[in-house]
């Protein structure tokens, strides 16, 4: 057996992974062509490079059938309902910022708080006879903050691109989506709730708790982490 660790298998993510790898003496290389999401490990034996969507890895881990990987915090938290049971963080790697917010459009003037969405939500429910709308691809985080914060009259949309369009296309009336410089959100017209932070990411090294691994394995293992520092 070897050591398998996911790493996302495109654009800056995977870039950025390479290079903090490279640093501490591991060398990751794409082999093949873009199309063949092949790769292979310098620096040490016994680990072998998995690539895959930065959206797969959390459920790889869980599923024990990679050993580390490479991913956001938020799609850890959004897709692994029981994620502290099934992986830990191994170490933050100070790439791949983003918050994860909620935005309404900037001509909700009186809008600024949960609270105010809150009310905006029952008043737009007996205006329209229908839940106000909040587009967004991580449900499971949302539903949880707002469940939190007291937000009850809304009905979840799902958008898996492009959702700050959503409330131009007249699809949702809100949206919960990651943000790093904001500078998206500005330009659709859109602005932050001010108590509307539900989530801060970034890529994070992780390990599967459930992978079954040799003692040959655990041998690999504690001698990646220790070259990682």
């Amino acid at each position: 057996m070897t050591i398998k660790l996911g790493v996302p298998s495109k654009g800056r993510l995977m870039e950025k992974t390479f290079d903090w790898f490279a640093d501490r003496g591991i060398t990751l290389t794409r082999t093949g062509s873009e199309r063949e999401y092949a790769g292979a490990v310098g620096g040490i034996e016994g680990v072998s490079l998995i690539l895959l969507s930065a959206g797969e890895i959390p459920r790889e881990l869980a599923a024990g059938r990679i050993n580390l990987g490479v991913t956001g915090t938020d799609l850890v938290y959004e897709k692994l309902a029981l994620w502290d049971q099934l992986v830990c963080p191994v170490e933050e790697l100070q790439f791949g910022h983003a918050d994860l917010i909620i935005a309404v459009p900037q001509a909700w003037v009186d809008v600024d708080t949960l609270d105010d969405l809150d009310a905006a939500a029952a008043a737009f429910r007996t205006r329209h006879g229908f839940r106000m709308r909040i587009a967004t691809k991580y449900h499971r985080l949302v539903r949880d903050f707002l469940r939190g914060a007291g937000v009850a009259d809304y009905a979840l949309v799902d958008s898996q691109g492009a959702t700050e369009g959503t409330i131009k296309n007249e699809t949702a009336e809100a949206i919960a989506d990651i943000t790093s410089s904001g500078e998206t959100l500005r330009a659709n017209h859109l602005k932050i709730l001010s108590d509307g932070l539900i989530l801060k990411s970034q890529a994070t090294l992780w390990r599967s708790r459930t992978a079954e691994m040799e003692d040959t394995d655990r041998a690999t293992l504690a001698d990646l982490l220790a070259k990682l520092g």
